[in-house]
């Protein structure tokens, strides 16, 4: 974050009341009190992902997160920074179906991008406002055990397309996560599988962070996205949602293009035995605390009943 950056947020808070800042500490206490010691996954991604004072803010609201007494669990995306790092060595993307054609040397680049590039900065982020973050992907300690996905054409479900080194989670062994929380550590995953055939295969971030809350029984579910939530058809924000209200809105279309992946996993952890699933807008600064911190929240809470 930049001096100015720094010097405004002081001079902000400084302008509040002592009697507010009480307040607003106060508010957040019921929240501590009621999730200590449980498991919140975050799936971080889109904007939160590229702006610097978003991505601090971020890795500011994990630490405080585990200081509390909360376990929180990043997973990760990176479409759009694969895109670049792709279109740096000169390689062109081709999508079937709106999934992107994986071959060998892509995957190289996802891996690398996503592995190295985006868990190595994250990682470094927590660590740096004192919390002790672990870089993992579905390799270590046999975590994501995944299956080549077969694709089925939409016009002709008969017929199937090879996406390469896409892939679907065919299991996940919670064993290291659960023994670097006992230790204090924030994990942070990167949505690599890897097969029987020991080959590597890029899964949705949003499967997999899905798929990791049910596992671990968390009692949240957090993704950011870069809008304010689910909106209904004249783009007004749905703050609660019910199972079958989001079934409602998958059936008359309100909920299409990219948000499918991502409200059918929180729809699939919710019904999972995880608690309340948030679809938050990760461009509000500090998204992260207000949500599970405060009465008012920044995105829509997806109850399991």
């Amino acid at each position: 974050m930049d001096v100015a950056a720094t010097d405004m947020t002081t001079a902000d808070t400084e302008l509040i009341a002592p009697q507010l800042k009480a307040e607003i500490l106060s508010e957040a206490l019921p929240y501590i009190r009621r999730f200590h010691g449980k498991t919140i996954v975050v799936k971080y991604g889109g904007n939160a992902m590229v702006d610097q004072n978003l991505k601090e803010a971020f890795a500011h609201d994990v630490v405080l997160l585990k200081l509390v007494g909360m376990n929180p669990v990043v997973v990760h995306g990176g479409g759009p920074q694969i895109d670049e790092a792709l279109e740096r060595v000169g390689k062109k993307s081709t999508f079937i179906q709106g999934m992107r054609v994986t071959d060998t040397e892509t995957m190289e680049v996802v891996e690398w991008v996503l592995a190295g590039e985006i868990q190595g900065e994250l990682v470094t982020l927590i660590n740096r406002f004192g919390g002790q973050a672990v870089g993992l992907t579905g390799k270590d300690g046999g975590l994501i055990r995944a299956r080549k996905l077969k694709m089925l054409d939409i016009a002709d479900p008969t017929k199937t397309h090879d996406v390469g080194h896409v892939g679907e989670i065919e299991a996940i062994n919670p064993a290291v996560v659960k023994a670097l929380q006992d230790d204090a550590f924030i994990p942070v995953i990167s949505p690599i599988g890897f097969g029987e055939d020991n080959l590597t295969y890029n899964i949705n971030a949003d499967v997999v962070a899905g798929k990791i809350a049910e596992i671990l029984k968390a009692e949240k579910l957090v993704m950011l996205t870069n809008t304010p939530g689910v909106l209904d058809k004249s783009g007004r924000l749905l703050t609660g949602l019910s199972a079958r209200q989001i079934d409602d809105l998958f059936a008359d279309g309100t909920i299409s293009g990219g948000m499918l992946p991502k409200i059918s996993s929180a729809l699939e952890a919710a019904r999972s035995g995880v608690n309340s699933v948030h679809i938050i807008d990760g461009r509000v600064d500090h998204c992260l605390l207000l949500e599970i911190l405060t009465d008012q929240g920044v995105g829509t809470m997806i109850k399991s009943h």
